[in-house]
């Protein structure tokens, strides 16, 4: 696949973990990166001196003023809130986040003439599987109002293209993980809710992590996972955007390194890298949660040419180490 000529990309939520990551990719491809954030999550030194115009995406007039100032191309949209269990507790503020602000954003794409998006979906979207490895025509059928609100939009996107032009990549992460090798980024959520930098503040002393449910069938009894390096995951989004601009068809890709890991593995994995024992207890299985989930990578291999180059799970966790142990208190102090 030809590489994407350098362009301006409009990168919202980059700011936050996954989008500032891929605006560094892009920027290290030649792109000019302008980032939307309200920073309510995102955190301004992630940006690396990048452009930051702040807003919300659901104000329409400011996302229209940001697309027109920077003569934007190109969205890559990263800007969602991305907790399961805090979308079963409040699907109405999910609801308005997730789908309304990325309406809004596609609504100001038609309007200023913007007509490629690439959008940051999730597995969440397939729900129980009922086959692994799990490909691109696996049924959907989320379970929780996260995964229901990025299938909405999904199911937005052929009509904003049949009326409006706009060509778009669904990228389905599995388990997003590690941090920039370069030790510039890294991942900072407050609460943090995901296993591995979990693991590592309970490596460092913080509370013990909890295994939710050992007794899965599977070779360890704990819930096997697709994670997959957060600088691949940047990578898929360059090629993304490159298959847009050489007039690419629209597409849903799945985002996985087709190799599971389960918890038990994960949190090995932080003492081998820590030299620390990681403090854990055990919880009681959580609704929803399979035993098993991870990618057929297939399709984007096929159409993108893409391979991840930092699948290991020692050298996910060994990144996403380095980064926590030179940024002890997160960003800036976890300062916005």
């Amino acid at each position: 696949m030809a590489a994407a000529e350098p362009t301006t990309v409009l990168v919202t939520g980059g700011a936050g973990y996954i989008g500032s990551h891929a605006a560094k990719a892009l920027r290290k491809a030649g792109h000019r990166v302008v980032i939307y954030d309200n920073l309510s999550a995102g955190h301004r030194d992630a940006a690396l001196g990048a452009e930051i115009i702040e807003g919300d995406t659901a104000d329409l007039e400011t996302m229209r003023r940001a697309l027109r100032e920077s003569r934007a191309s190109a969205v890559m949209h990263f800007a969602a809130w991305l907790s399961v269990p805090d979308s079963v507790r409040d699907p109405a503020g999910y609801y308005r986040n997730n789908v309304t602000g990325t309406i809004a954003t596609l609504e100001a794409m038609a309007t200023e003439g913007c007509r490629q998006f690439i959008f940051s979906s999730t597995c969440a979207v397939y729900g129980e599987p009922v086959e692994t490895p799990i490909r691109e025509t696996h049924p959907t059928a989320p379970v929780n109002a996260y995964g229901q609100t990025k299938l909405a939009i999904e199911h937005a996107l052929p009509h904003f293209e049949r009326a409006y032009g706009i060509r778009s990549i669904r990228l389905r992460y599995f388990n997003a993980a590690g941090a920039d090798p370069d030790g510039e980024l890294g991942e900072d959520h407050a609460p943090e809710i995901h296993v591995i930098p979990r693991a590592i503040d309970a490596a460092r002393g913080g509370a013990p992590i909890d295994v939710f449910g050992e007794d899965y069938p599977t070779p360890d009894g704990t819930c096997l996972r697709d994670y997959i390096h957060v600088m691949d995951l940047a990578d898929a989004h360059v090629r993304a955007l490159g298959w847009l601009q050489a007039g690419g068809a629209s597409g849903t890709y799945n985002a996985g390194t087709e190799r599971p890991s389960s918890v038990r593995e994960v949190i090995a994995a932080v003492e081998r890298a820590t030299g620390t024992t990681v403090a854990r207890r055990s919880a009681p299985r959580r609704p929803g949660d399979p035993a098993v989930l991870y990618a057929s990578a297939e399709r984007i291999r096929r159409d993108l040419g893409w391979v991840p180059q930092r699948p290991d799970l020692d050298t996910i966790v060994a990144d996403a180490w380095r980064w926590h142990s030179s940024h002890p208190d997160g960003f800036g102090g976890r300062g916005r």
